[in-house]
């Protein structure tokens, strides 16, 4: 009997309700991968969009996660042909699609990301297919590959409708402080009124049966994240959790970690 891949165990635990843990990575070293799956997290996010991760840093996290229950995202860059192909044959598990703002854009995501006769994807001799030797794998691929939209300006805010209209999306996740940038309050995590606009579309979301995430900005954050229906739940980005834990630990020892060197 065929074992589910990692997307299929995610979409498993997402659709009987459950909550998925997950890390949103943004430093090279695949350590931090191999450590997010020894804590029994459900999902990483590698971030192409932002930051410096190349694809040969790209595949080193995907090979610390081989064999493993964790689904490998990769956040693209922009929704192009040649990226979405590259990152999937590279052996992601799915791709989170930033800046969405309309529902043609989001079908170009999917049709990008599938194979035939559903999208677009080519079939390459790369590590998703065992570098050829396993190109049967095309013909069930399009049910092992996530595609999960971001949610980040106001313009997907008043389109979710038809945005949700397009087949073969996977779920939604919320980006605050670029949803708070496109609503005029740029450098807030949730400007005024932005807060209680991302809960109003999360429940539209929701009543029509699919998954929302969201990242929590600490652990009280995260609780009520749940609290309000949030199933998948970024615990943090690896520089983010890295910096809070010494900033917290020099504050403990008595040294002040000035504010203004973040501004230099």
């Amino acid at each position: 009997m065929t074992q589910p891949s990692s997307a299929q165990k995610l979409k498993q635990k997402l659709n009987g309700g459950k909550v998925a843990l997950g890390l949103w990575v943004t430093l090279e070293s695949p350590s931090i991968t191999e450590i997010a799956l020894r804590l029994g997290l459900d999902w990483i996010c590698i971030d192409t969009e932002h930051g410096h991760l190349d694809f040969k840093e790209v595949v080193e996290h995907l090979r610390a996660a081989s064999r493993s229950n964790v689904a490998c995202l990769v956040r693209i860059q922009e929704i192009e042909q040649g990226v979405i192909k590259r990152v999937l044959d590279l052996g992601a598990d799915g791709i989170v699609v930033p800046q969405v703002r309309t529902a043609e854009e989001v079908e170009r995501a999917v049709y990008f990301a599938k194979y035939p006769p559903r999208g677009f994807r080519g079939i390459g001799g790369e590590r998703s297919t065992f570098w050829g030797r396993g190109l049967l794998k095309a013909r069930t691929g399009n049910e092992h590959t996530l595609v999960i939209p971001l949610i980040e300006n106001v313009d997907a805010g008043r389109n979710i409708q038809s945005i949700m209209e397009v087949p073969d999306v996977d779920g939604f996740f919320f980006g605050p402080a670029d949803y708070s940038a496109s609503a005029g309050y740029p450098g807030e995590w949730e400007g005024p009124g932005v807060a209680d606009e991302i809960l109003r579309i999360k429940d539209q979301i929701r009543a029509r049966g699919f998954t929302c995430g969201i990242m929590a900005t600490d652990s009280k954050n995260g609780q009520a994240r749940l609290d309000q229906g949030f199933q998948m739940i970024g615990i943090g980005a690896d520089a983010g959790l890295l910096i809070r834990a010494m900033t917290e630990m020099m504050q403990s020892l008595g040294r002040a970690v000035d504010p203004g060197t973040w501004t230099k």
